[in-house]
C-alpha cells in the first residue's frame, strides 16, 4: 500500500498536497502524535534540573537554627527575607526554609509538614550521622534502614532522609 494522495484535476495551480502527519503537526501547531496517540511537545522549554526545595516551617528563625546545627551551618550566613524565607547554602540543590504564607503558613498551625521524604541529606559518614542526630535530640523515625539511609523529622514534623553517599 503506497502512501500518496490522489490528484484530483481541478486543483488549484501551485497546489501541492500533505501527508497526513505533517498536516496534523501544522494544525496542532507543532505539537506531534506519539505512538500511544498521547499530544508531546517536540521540545520541552522545562529543564530537567531542581533549583530549590521548599520546607514549610512555622517558626523561620527556630527552624534556621535546627537546620544550620544539624547541616553544620552559620546561622549568620543564612540570611531570613521578608520574614519568611531562609534560603540555606547548599552544595547542589537549594534548601529554602519558608513559612510559606500563600500556602497555608499564616493558618494556625502553618503550611502542613511534608509526611514523606521529598529529598535527601548526604553523608559520608552514616554511623556517624545518625550518632550526631541523637546526641541533638532530633526525633529519629527509623533507625539505619538496608545499611544506606535513616529518617527524622525536624521540628515542624518533615520528614528528612539521610543518605550514604
Amino acid at each position: 500500500m503506497t502512501n500518496s494522495i490522489p490528484q484530483h484535476h481541478d486543483s488549484p495551480e501551485g497546489y501541492k498536497p500533505f501527508t497526513a502527519p505533517r498536516a496534523l503537526k501544522m494544525i496542532m501547531g507543532g505539537i506531534q502524535m506519539c505512538e500511544n496517540q498521547q499530544v508531546m511537545p517536540e521540545t520541552s522549554p522545562i529543564k530537567n534540573k531542581v533549583g530549590s526545595i521548599f520546607v514549610p516551617v512555622t517558626d523561620i528563625e527556630r527552624s534556621r537554627s535546627w537546620y544550620c546545627r544539624v547541616l553544620g551551618l552559620n546561622s549568620d550566613d543564612c540570611e531570613i527575607i521578608a520574614g519568611h524565607l531562609c534560603p540555606l547554602p547548599m552544595e547542589g540543590t537549594g534548601v529554602i526554609l519558608d513559612t510559606m504564607p500563600m500556602w497555608g503558613g499564616d493558618q494556625p498551625g502553618g503550611a502542613p509538614p511534608v509526611q514523606t521524604p521529598a529529598f535527601m541529606f548526604m553523608t559520608a559518614d552514616l554511623e556517624g550521622s545518625l550518632a550526631y542526630m541523637k546526641s541533638l535530640g532530633v526525633e529519629l523515625v527509623t533507625e539505619i534502614e538496608h545499611n544506606h539511609w535513616f529518617v527524622v523529622k525536624d521540628p515542624d514534623g518533615n520528614k528528612l532522609m539521610i543518605t550514604r553517599e
